[in-house]
């Protein structure tokens, strides 16, 4: 049998207490432990951004983190995107803009977003197509994404 850590963190800002195996990967322990499915395993080798999420604000691919990793820090996951049933500006624009289609990248690049507006509030196009240039989309193309974070820069 393999041992198994107990992990502290915080997660959409609840503190949560999780048991997994030290080779575990975030994106397993969201996905397969907590229920969070949110992320999504699209690579699984941290090449198409589809796993997102902020780890202690900083935009990670949480298939490359260990959850054990998690330790002691902050997770934002698209799961905590939406507050009493009322969306986020960048889910909302996301909608009126069409920006999204099959949804498997949606949530990386909702969070992708959002560390970019937490970090310029005022992109220019330019700005936000780097801050997505780690994301891959197959079904949209990225003219309707970068308009829909463009016009939530004005929301946020």
């Amino acid at each position: 049998m393999k041992s198994k850590v107990i992990v502290s963190t915080q997660i959409n800002g609840e503190a949560i207490e999780f048991l997994c195996e030290p080779r575990q990967s975030l994106l397993e322990v969201l996905r397969d432990v907590l229920g969070m499915t949110g992320a999504k395993e699209g690579c699984n080798n941290g090449n198409c951004g589809a796993c997102n999420v902020l780890m202690d604000s900083v935009l990670v691919n949480s298939c490359l983190v260990l959850g054990v990793e998690a330790e002691g820090h902050a997770i934002d996951t698209v799961e905590g995107l939406a507050v009493g049933g009322k969306l986020h500006p960048l889910q909302q624009k996301f909608l009126e803009h069409a920006a999204l289609q099959c949804g498997i990248c949606t949530p990386g690049f909702l969070l992708s977003a959002k560390a970019l507006l937490d970090h310029n509030p005022d992109p220019s196009e330019a700005e936000v197509r780097y801050w997505l240039a780690g994301n891959l989309c197959r079904c949209t193309g990225y003219d309707k994404i970068v308009r829909a974070v463009l016009d939530a820069a004005d929301s946020v």
